[in-house]
């Protein structure tokens, strides 16, 4: 058992409502890592996917989790239920050109909760 206590179960909520997974990780993987399996994984019918790993943003319990950051870092205490599912939202935001980097403000984001089925 002490394998599946390093394991985290994780299913992505796309922006349409739908998901990728759930599926079993490791907690030593990188948030990078997560980002590639989602390329990997993104419906091929759905319009605007992303197309590299800068393009996704992942929240779980109301932040926005960085690559370089393991999921044992991440993890949050409310999704810490043993056999649980946790939920991340992903956000796909295309890379904007230079003109729109230099005069626009960042786009508000919207609030998002870890849930645990």
């Amino acid at each position: 058992m002490a394998a599946v206590q390093n394991q985290l179960e994780i299913k992505f909520r796309l922006t349409d409502g739908s998901d990728i997974g759930p599926k079993s990780f490791p907690v030593a993987t990188s948030v990078a890592n997560l980002k590639e399996s989602i390329l990997a994984q993104w419906p091929k019918e759905k319009e605007n996917g992303p197309r590299t790993v800068k393009d996704v943003k992942l929240i779980s319990a109301g932040k926005i989790l960085e690559n370089n950051r393991t999921l044992g870092e991440c993890q949050s205490p409310l999704c810490d239920i043993p056999g649980g599912v946790t939920t991340m939202h992903v956000i796909v935001q295309p890379p904007s050109s230079d003109k729109e980097k230099k005069g626009a403000s960042q786009p508000k984001e919207s609030k998002c909760v870890c849930v645990i089925l």
